[in-house]
């Protein structure tokens, strides 16, 4: 009921008559103020918060006009820093979990392919998947997208084959993802199976491990490599307060490119 309270007192203050000093870079339109994500960085487990996690700007999550959160914002301010929006027309494209937002950027770029997919689907459109075992034949898709996915998959390292193998020789997997800046290494226990459980010792119900600061040697330990950037590189002329994304949190981009 307080959380129910918190969003709407945040939405509310959209309507008041004041300037906008945010902006919102999906709807491109003036924000008053930001809805956080269940009310906030105030209400994130204790070892979240000790941890530093860096992830979604929680405190600034959401657009009041159009929905849209802070991953897709930030998601679709690195995809055009990078050109990577130029390169999807034409491209066969695979997205995991698809974005509302970020599946109408993709599909404004008019791929050659779009598979928008879930292993469990909730809307029409959205194709049955499983990421540790995608039904597709080797070097069928351009990109592989899977923006906050990998800290929900039960193996992740399989998941990881499985977006090498799909892959084309230069094709890029963005895969951004929560993880903790203060951890030297990924966490993980099978043991942790509760709800409430994962929600303290990974920061989401249904999260099953808290990435560390060896999130990169991670993500290509099945072949990949890193093209990993900060928001500081990539976006240095963006104020990430007004936009409303972390600018902790980098641009987690990785290609395939076979080994001669």
């Amino acid at each position: 009921m307080l959380l129910k309270f918190w969003r709407a007192f945040f939405l509310g203050l959209n309507f008041l008559p004041f300037p906008r000093s945010r902006y919102c870079c999906i709807c491109e339109r003036g924000v008053l103020r930001f809805v956080p994500y269940r009310g906030g960085s105030m209400f994130l487990p204790p070892l979240a918060r000790v941890l530093n996690v860096v992830g979604s700007d929680v405190d600034h999550f959401e657009c009041p006009h159009c929905g849209a959160s802070d991953r897709d914002r930030h998601l679709a301010l690195y995809l055009r820093a990078t050109g990577l929006t130029a390169r999807i027309a034409g491209a066969r494209v695979l997205h995991f979990a698809p974005e509302k937002h970020v599946a109408e950027l993709i599909v404004a770029h008019q791929p050659a392919l779009y598979i928008q997919a879930d292993k469990f689907p909730t809307r029409a459109g959205i194709v049955e998947l499983d990421l540790t075992r995608i039904a597709a034949e080797d070097q069928s898709f351009d990109f592989v997208i899977a923006n906050h996915v990998m800290e929900h998959v039960d193996d992740a390292q399989q998941s990881l084959v499985e977006i090498y193998r799909v892959l084309a020789n230069g094709g890029f997997a963005i895969l951004q993802t929560p993880f903790a800046s203060t951890l030297t290494r990924t966490f993980e226990d099978s043991g942790i199976q509760d709800k409430s459980a994962r929600l303290q010792a990974y920061g989401q119900e249904d999260h099953v491990r808290m990435y560390g600061r060896d999130i990169e040697a991670v993500f290509t330990s099945q072949g990949l490599v890193s093209r990993i950037k900060t928001h500081q590189v990539l976006l240095p002329e963006i104020d990430a307060a007004r936009y409303g994304v972390n600018p902790a949190e980098p641009f987690l981009l990785f290609q395939k490119l076979l080994k001669n």
